[in-house]
């Protein structure tokens, strides 16, 4: 008996071991990615490929799902921020361009919370959806260095530190909260290398 919890205790500082690690490189990337640093895309793949793990480990196949994007989307924004055919700058997409993803966004929102909602027992579907589709076109952006990205991840992680706080994950809550103030100043960090640009 003794040395099965001696084991479970183990288990239970590895499993924080791998966590710390995961949340190291996961505020490595976000000040990285604001300093427009390339290094960015290698802590986020070393960040996302713990939270495969972690993810797949706790049974939340969703957010695994997203990891494995998150690890393909750090390989594509390394590729892109490395070409060296052509520079990538900054740039500022178009209102209309914002409005069509908001639009679609907010569809394949209710969507999917709907089927979460119907067909499944998660919990909270229509926010773990926004999260993560407005999640994932944030990525996006951020790859091709869309200078607004910052100011959906400003809302992406608030909403998160929400989410993550009702389910008792107060640790990730904490960690979205230092997501979105980082985002705020990687938000004025692009802008301002914007106008030295023009």
């Amino acid at each position: 008996m003794n040395e099965i919890a001696l084991f479970l205790n183990n288990l239970n500082f590895n499993w924080s071991a791998i966590e710390n690690v995961a949340v190291f490189f996961s505020i490595l990337y976000i000040i990285l990615a604001a300093k427009e640093n390339i290094w960015c895309w290698g802590a986020g793949a070393i960040s996302a490929s713990l939270y495969i793990y972690i993810c797949l480990f706790a049974q939340l196949y969703s957010q695994t799902g997203l990891q494995v994007f998150y690890l393909f989307m750090a390989f594509y924004g390394f590729y892109h921020w490395n070409k060296k055919d052509q520079s990538l700058q900054i740039v500022e997409w178009s209102i209309s361009k914002h409005l069509f993803i908001l639009a679609i966004g907010t569809i394949l929102t209710f969507l999917i919370g709907f089927y979460f909602t119907t067909y499944t027992n998660a919990k909270m579907p229509i926010i773990d959806s926004f999260n993560a589709i407005f999640s994932i076109c944030a990525t996006y952006m951020i790859a091709k260095k869309i200078s607004e990205n910052w100011l959906y991840w400003i809302v992406i992680d608030s909403i998160g530190a929400y989410l993550y706080f009702n389910m008792g994950l107060h640790l990730t809550s904490l960690l979205f909260i230092s997501y979105a103030i980082i985002a705020i100043f990687g938000y004025f960090s692009w802008m301002k290398k914007i106008k030295i640009d023009a």
